[in-house]
């Protein structure tokens, strides 16, 4: 059994503003009381004249975030995902979305596999709150050398923008070579198959990797995709999929329901394709709370379950 290199994305986010920082003396940083968590903390000590502690205000963070960016700022805002989102909704399409503000909102503790804060703070709605705002760009990571990378170019591209990532250490999928290549809108075929294939984001990338290895010894040819930019989507490699592949699946640690399985769909729809296609992901439903191995079981997000429903879906 091969053992994984672990990172936690929420330190490559912290660690990467401040090397931001050390470039860019535009870049500012606002928090709401989780900077600890956030890993913003980094950032405050290093430049504490450029980081803004909003206290429990988050609509408040969202507004002042977008003043700032009017006045030539780069502004980064970061919380959890379900208070950067649902409870800031308004906020972000007036301030930051409709006034095409340069404010890269990075969410974390998105999913569900937020342990056991709570059922109450398992954000499974965000990416299709976010992708439907005009001028919006959305990215979810799937590691933490991916983070880095993605917070690079959020830093040094113009717009709104929102990316998530989990709050558990992740394994380490890529290298620091390899990132480089990394563009937003632009997936990531990261293993290649010919019967089916594997669209994910986030921390699905390597649950789908797993899968695709389960597969391999039942015969079956997985191609895995890390489609880290949910909008906007890359539709010539969804398209190029269908064509070199028999079946589709996606996997996201959301709902299924406008996310990044309702954005593949709608590609698939709009080029009446009809090649054999599930979305896997939460079902229309709020999850209990609990360790992220047991609720990725009860709730099929798992590389076995993940496994099982393609070998369905080919039959």
């Amino acid at each position: 059994m091969t053992i994984k290199q672990m990172a936690n994305p929420r330190d490559a986010y912290g660690e990467t503003l401040v090397s931001l920082g050390e470039r860019y003396q535009n870049i500012v940083v606002l928090d709401a009381d989780l900077s600890k968590s956030t890993k913003t903390i980094l950032f405050a000590k290093k430049f504490p004249d450029r980081f803004f502690e909003m206290g429990i205000a988050e609509a408040n963070m969202i507004s002042t975030a977008a003043g700032l960016a009017s006045c030539g700022k780069t502004a980064f805002a970061s919380t959890f995902a379900v208070f950067a989102t649902g409870r800031v909704y308004d906020q972000i399409r007036m301030d930051v979305a409709y006034s095409n503000t340069n404010v890269k909102i990075f969410a974390t503790h998105g999913g569900i596999s937020v342990g056991k804060d709570g059922a109450s703070h398992q954000m499974i709605e965000d990416i299709a709150l976010m992708r439907v705002l005009p001028n919006m760009t959305v990215l979810a990571p799937s590691d933490a050398s991916e983070t880095r990378r993605l917070v690079e170019l959020m830093a040094t591209t113009p717009g709104p923008m929102y990316a998530r990532i989990g709050r558990a250490n992740a394994p380490v999928l890529y290298t620091s070579d390899e990132v480089e290549d990394i563009a937003i809108g632009k997936g990531i075929i990261t293993r290649e198959g010919s019967d089916v294939s594997i669209i994910a984001c986030g921390t699905m990338v390597d649950q789908a990797i797993d899968a695709a290895a389960r597969l391999s010894k039942r015969g079956v040819s997985a191609r895995v995709v890390d489609m880290h930019t949910i909008k906007p989507l890359d539709e010539r490699l969804v398209l190029k999929c269908v064509k070199d592949t028999k079946a589709m699946v996606t996997v996201e640690e959301h709902s299924i329901i406008g996310g990044l399985g309702g954005a593949v769909s709608e590609v698939l729809a709009e080029h009446q394709s009809k090649t054999r296609f599930q979305r896997i992901g939460v079902q229309d439903m709020f999850c209990e709370s609990g360790e992220p191995d047991e609720l990725f079981e009860k709730y099929k997000l798992s590389a076995k379950h993940i496994a099982k429903t393609i070998t369905t879906l080919l039959k």
